[in-house]
Protein backbone atom coordinates (compact mmCIF):
# COMPACT_ATOMS: atom_id res chain seq x y z
CA UNK A 1 0.00 0.00 0.00
CA UNK A 2 2.51 2.41 1.17
CA UNK A 3 4.59 1.82 -2.05
CA UNK A 4 1.87 2.25 -4.25
CA UNK A 5 1.19 5.76 -2.58
CA UNK A 6 4.68 6.31 -2.69
CA UNK A 7 4.60 5.42 -6.46
CA UNK A 8 1.73 7.11 -7.10
CA UNK A 9 2.99 10.57 -5.55
CA UNK A 10 5.90 10.49 -7.68
CA UNK A 11 3.99 10.21 -10.90
CA UNK A 12 1.32 12.81 -9.76
CA UNK A 13 4.49 14.72 -9.71
CA UNK A 14 5.81 14.06 -13.19
CA UNK A 15 2.52 14.54 -14.64
CA UNK A 16 2.44 18.25 -13.03
CA UNK A 17 5.71 19.20 -13.97
CA UNK A 18 4.88 18.78 -17.52
CA UNK A 19 1.41 20.47 -17.17
CA UNK A 20 -0.31 17.19 -18.50
CA UNK A 21 -4.04 17.06 -17.67
CA UNK A 22 -4.97 13.58 -15.50
CA UNK A 23 -7.26 13.12 -18.66
CA UNK A 24 -4.29 13.49 -21.06
CA UNK A 25 -2.34 10.76 -19.01
CA UNK A 26 -5.65 8.48 -19.01
CA UNK A 27 -5.90 8.72 -22.88
CA UNK A 28 -2.10 7.52 -23.18
CA UNK A 29 -2.76 4.09 -21.36
CA UNK A 30 -6.17 3.88 -22.24
CA UNK A 31 -7.73 4.69 -19.07
CA UNK A 32 -10.00 6.96 -17.39
CA UNK A 33 -9.11 10.01 -15.45
CA UNK A 34 -10.57 8.83 -12.45
CA UNK A 35 -8.49 5.29 -13.42
CA UNK A 36 -5.12 8.20 -13.26
CA UNK A 37 -6.87 9.32 -9.95
CA UNK A 38 -6.52 6.47 -8.16
CA UNK A 39 -3.29 5.68 -9.47
CA UNK A 40 -2.12 9.00 -7.78
CA UNK A 41 -3.52 8.33 -4.55
CA UNK A 42 -1.79 4.71 -4.85
CA UNK A 43 -5.40 3.09 -3.98
CA UNK A 44 -5.14 0.36 -7.40
CA UNK A 45 -1.81 -2.08 -8.35
CA UNK A 46 0.33 -0.41 -11.21
CA UNK A 47 0.83 -2.25 -14.39
CA UNK A 48 4.41 -2.31 -15.49
CA UNK A 49 3.82 -1.25 -19.21
CA UNK A 50 1.26 1.75 -17.95
CA UNK A 51 4.22 2.95 -15.79
CA UNK A 52 6.81 2.98 -18.57
CA UNK A 53 4.09 4.92 -21.18
CA UNK A 54 3.22 7.26 -18.60
CA UNK A 55 6.74 7.88 -18.05
CA UNK A 56 7.56 8.42 -21.73
CA UNK A 57 4.81 10.89 -21.61
CA UNK A 58 6.17 12.32 -18.73
CA UNK A 59 9.75 12.83 -21.11
CA UNK A 60 11.43 10.56 -18.03
CA UNK A 61 14.35 8.88 -20.56
CA UNK A 62 17.04 8.81 -17.53
CA UNK A 63 17.54 4.95 -17.94
CA UNK A 64 18.33 4.38 -14.57
CA UNK A 65 15.28 6.68 -12.91
CA UNK A 66 13.22 4.56 -15.36
CA UNK A 67 13.91 1.53 -14.36
CA UNK A 68 13.75 2.62 -10.53
CA UNK A 69 10.00 3.59 -10.85
CA UNK A 70 9.70 0.52 -12.71
CA UNK A 71 10.90 -1.78 -10.07
CA UNK A 72 8.84 -0.07 -7.24
CA UNK A 73 5.62 -0.96 -9.42
CA UNK A 74 6.86 -4.62 -9.27
CA UNK A 75 7.40 -4.24 -5.52
CA UNK A 76 4.15 -2.59 -5.27
CA UNK A 77 2.34 -5.46 -6.57
CA UNK A 78 3.84 -7.95 -4.40
CA UNK A 79 1.57 -8.41 -1.38
CA UNK A 80 2.34 -8.37 2.35
CA UNK A 81 2.70 -11.13 5.01
CA UNK A 82 -0.63 -9.88 6.45
CA UNK A 83 -2.58 -11.29 3.17
CA UNK A 84 -2.30 -14.92 4.56
CA UNK A 85 -4.86 -13.74 6.66
CA UNK A 86 -7.03 -12.84 4.41
CA UNK A 87 -9.92 -15.47 5.21
CA UNK A 88 -10.71 -13.51 8.56
CA UNK A 89 -9.67 -10.01 7.70
CA UNK A 90 -12.23 -7.44 6.98
CA UNK A 91 -11.79 -5.99 3.21
CA UNK A 92 -10.64 -2.47 4.66
CA UNK A 93 -8.08 -3.47 7.19
CA UNK A 94 -5.14 -4.83 5.17
CA UNK A 95 -4.80 -1.36 4.28
CA UNK A 96 -4.14 -0.22 7.52
CA UNK A 97 -2.41 -3.21 8.44
CA UNK A 98 0.28 -2.05 5.43
CA UNK A 99 0.20 1.92 6.67
CA UNK A 100 0.76 0.52 10.14
CA UNK A 101 3.96 -1.70 9.33
CA UNK A 102 5.51 1.24 6.84
CA UNK A 103 4.81 4.24 9.12
CA UNK A 104 7.22 5.88 11.28
CA UNK A 105 5.32 7.31 13.43
CA UNK A 106 2.09 6.30 15.14
CA UNK A 107 -0.34 8.20 17.35
CA UNK A 108 -3.47 6.96 18.71
CA UNK A 109 -6.76 7.48 20.67
CA UNK A 110 -8.51 4.65 21.96
CA UNK A 111 -11.66 4.95 24.27
CA UNK A 112 -13.29 1.14 24.31
CA UNK A 113 -10.47 -1.33 24.86
CA UNK A 114 -6.72 -0.92 24.55
CA UNK A 115 -4.73 -0.01 21.52
CA UNK A 116 -4.38 -3.59 19.27
CA UNK A 117 -0.50 -2.84 19.15
CA UNK A 118 -1.03 -3.34 23.10
CA UNK A 119 -3.09 -5.74 24.15
CA UNK A 120 -1.64 -9.36 25.74
CA UNK A 121 -2.69 -12.74 24.02
CA UNK A 122 -5.20 -13.44 26.79
CA UNK A 123 -6.60 -9.78 26.21
CA UNK A 124 -6.54 -9.55 23.03
CA UNK A 125 -8.75 -13.53 22.80
CA UNK A 126 -11.03 -11.82 24.79
CA UNK A 127 -11.72 -8.81 22.83
CA UNK A 128 -12.43 -10.71 19.80
CA UNK A 129 -14.57 -13.20 21.24
CA UNK A 130 -16.83 -10.35 22.44
CA UNK A 131 -16.87 -8.43 19.48
CA UNK A 132 -17.11 -11.59 16.95
CA UNK A 133 -19.53 -13.83 18.98
CA UNK A 134 -20.90 -16.21 16.11
CA UNK A 135 -16.72 -17.04 15.26
CA UNK A 136 -15.41 -20.53 15.61
CA UNK A 137 -12.17 -20.96 17.84
CA UNK A 138 -10.22 -21.56 15.32
CA UNK A 139 -11.18 -17.79 13.44
CA UNK A 140 -10.59 -16.09 16.92
CA UNK A 141 -7.05 -17.60 16.95
CA UNK A 142 -6.07 -16.53 13.49
CA UNK A 143 -7.15 -12.84 14.82
CA UNK A 144 -5.29 -13.14 18.09
CA UNK A 145 -2.17 -14.33 16.25
CA UNK A 146 -2.59 -11.22 13.48
CA UNK A 147 -2.53 -9.05 16.29
CA UNK A 148 0.38 -10.45 17.67
CA UNK A 149 2.51 -10.35 14.32
CA UNK A 150 1.43 -6.78 13.88
CA UNK A 151 2.90 -5.74 17.45
CA UNK A 152 6.30 -7.41 16.49
CA UNK A 153 6.34 -3.63 14.93
CA UNK A 154 7.01 -2.12 18.12
CA UNK A 155 10.01 -4.44 18.68
CA UNK A 156 11.85 -4.11 15.03
CA UNK A 157 15.20 -2.90 14.55
CA UNK A 158 13.32 0.28 12.78
CA UNK A 159 10.60 0.35 15.20
CA UNK A 160 8.08 3.31 14.79
CA UNK A 161 7.70 5.90 17.54
CA UNK A 162 4.21 4.99 18.77
CA UNK A 163 2.15 8.04 20.95
CA UNK A 164 -0.71 7.10 22.32
CA UNK A 165 -3.51 8.34 24.82
CA UNK A 166 -6.04 5.19 26.13
CA UNK A 167 -9.00 6.94 28.22
CA UNK A 168 -9.28 5.53 31.24
CA UNK A 169 -12.82 3.82 30.09
CA UNK A 170 -10.95 1.38 27.97
CA UNK A 171 -8.74 0.13 31.10
CA UNK A 172 -11.62 0.25 33.87
CA UNK A 173 -14.02 -2.10 30.67
CA UNK A 174 -13.41 -5.66 31.57
CA UNK A 175 -12.54 -8.15 28.94
CA UNK A 176 -11.73 -11.45 30.19
CA UNK A 177 -11.90 -12.55 34.11
CA UNK A 178 -9.97 -10.37 36.43
CA UNK A 179 -6.34 -12.02 35.66
CA UNK A 180 -6.68 -10.70 32.06
CA UNK A 181 -7.34 -7.51 32.99
CA UNK A 182 -4.29 -7.39 35.56
CA UNK A 183 -2.04 -8.84 33.11
CA UNK A 184 -3.47 -6.00 30.68
CA UNK A 185 -2.59 -3.63 33.10
CA UNK A 186 1.26 -4.68 33.82
CA UNK A 187 1.67 -5.15 30.11
CA UNK A 188 1.13 -1.67 29.91
CA UNK A 189 3.04 -0.55 32.53
CA UNK A 190 5.99 -2.33 31.02
CA UNK A 191 5.34 -1.04 27.30
CA UNK A 192 5.20 2.08 28.27
CA UNK A 193 8.99 2.12 29.93
CA UNK A 194 9.95 1.48 26.05
CA UNK A 195 11.92 4.43 24.70
CA UNK A 196 9.65 3.98 21.28
CA UNK A 197 6.96 4.51 23.49
CA UNK A 198 4.94 7.08 24.79
CA UNK A 199 1.31 6.36 26.74
CA UNK A 200 -0.76 8.39 28.54
CA UNK A 201 -3.89 8.30 30.09
CA UNK A 202 -7.20 10.69 30.00
CA UNK A 203 -8.23 10.04 33.58
CA UNK A 204 -11.95 10.33 34.21
CA UNK A 205 -11.32 13.20 36.92
CA UNK A 206 -10.41 15.23 33.07
CA UNK A 207 -14.38 15.85 31.95
CA UNK A 208 -15.19 16.63 28.97
CA UNK A 209 -12.26 16.62 26.29
CA UNK A 210 -11.23 17.09 22.42
CA UNK A 211 -11.53 13.05 22.04
CA UNK A 212 -15.17 13.22 22.36
CA UNK A 213 -15.66 11.77 18.33
CA UNK A 214 -14.08 8.75 18.98
CA UNK A 215 -10.82 6.73 18.37
CA UNK A 216 -8.78 7.85 15.67
CA UNK A 217 -4.80 6.88 14.47
CA UNK A 218 -2.81 9.24 12.66
CA UNK A 219 -0.01 7.58 10.56
CA UNK A 220 3.19 9.28 9.45
CA UNK A 221 5.71 7.49 7.15
CA UNK A 222 9.57 8.97 6.25
CA UNK A 223 8.92 9.13 3.13
CA UNK A 224 8.51 12.72 2.54
CA UNK A 225 6.41 12.92 -0.47
CA UNK A 226 3.77 10.71 1.65
CA UNK A 227 1.29 12.59 3.42
CA UNK A 228 0.04 11.53 6.51
CA UNK A 229 -2.98 9.64 7.05
CA UNK A 230 -5.95 9.45 9.57
CA UNK A 231 -7.36 6.24 9.85
CA UNK A 232 -11.07 5.93 11.57
CA UNK A 233 -12.88 2.52 11.96
CA UNK A 234 -16.46 2.13 11.62
CA UNK A 235 -18.75 -1.10 12.38
CA UNK A 236 -18.94 -1.99 8.51
CA UNK A 237 -15.87 -0.18 6.97
CA UNK A 238 -12.96 2.11 7.55
CA UNK A 239 -12.21 5.74 6.56
CA UNK A 240 -8.69 6.60 5.07
CA UNK A 241 -8.57 10.64 5.62
CA UNK A 242 -5.18 12.18 3.69
CA UNK A 243 -6.45 16.11 2.91
CA UNK A 244 -4.41 18.53 4.74
CA UNK A 245 -7.31 19.99 6.53
CA UNK A 246 -9.20 16.96 7.66
CA UNK A 247 -5.28 15.53 9.20
CA UNK A 248 -5.21 19.07 10.96
CA UNK A 249 -7.94 18.59 12.98
CA UNK A 250 -7.13 15.09 14.25
CA UNK A 251 -3.30 16.53 14.99
CA UNK A 252 -4.97 19.45 16.92
CA UNK A 253 -7.41 17.03 19.04
CA UNK A 254 -4.54 14.75 19.95
CA UNK A 255 -2.35 17.50 20.58
CA UNK A 256 -4.94 18.76 23.26
CA UNK A 257 -5.29 15.33 24.58
CA UNK A 258 -2.09 15.11 25.38
CA UNK A 259 -1.42 18.31 26.45
CA UNK A 260 -4.76 18.23 28.80
CA UNK A 261 -3.54 14.25 29.99
CA UNK A 262 -1.25 13.51 32.98
CA UNK A 263 2.35 12.78 31.03
CA UNK A 264 3.66 9.51 30.58
CA UNK A 265 5.11 9.09 34.29
CA UNK A 266 2.09 9.96 35.53
CA UNK A 267 0.01 7.72 33.65
CA UNK A 268 1.93 4.96 34.77
CA UNK A 269 1.09 5.67 37.92
CA UNK A 270 -2.15 5.71 37.27
CA UNK A 271 -2.21 2.72 35.81
CA UNK A 272 -0.31 0.81 38.78
CA UNK A 273 -3.25 2.30 40.78
CA UNK A 274 -5.56 0.92 38.91
CA UNK A 275 -3.59 -2.54 38.76
CA UNK A 276 -3.84 -2.62 42.82
CA UNK A 277 -7.47 -2.18 42.98
CA UNK A 278 -8.14 -4.53 40.22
Amino acid sequence: MVRRMLLGSQLRRLREARGITREAAGYSIRASESKISRMELGRVSFKTRDVEDLLTLYGITDEQERASLVSLAKEANVAGWWHSYSDVLPSWFPTYVGLEGAASLLRAYEVQFVHGLLQTEEYARAVVRRGMKSASDADVERRVALRLERQKYLAAENAPEFHVVLDEAALRRPYGDRAVMRGQLQHLIDVSERPNVRLQVVPFSMGGHSGESGAFTILSFPESDLSDVVYLEQLTSALYLDKPEDVAQYEKALKELQHDSPGPAESRDLLRGLLQLS
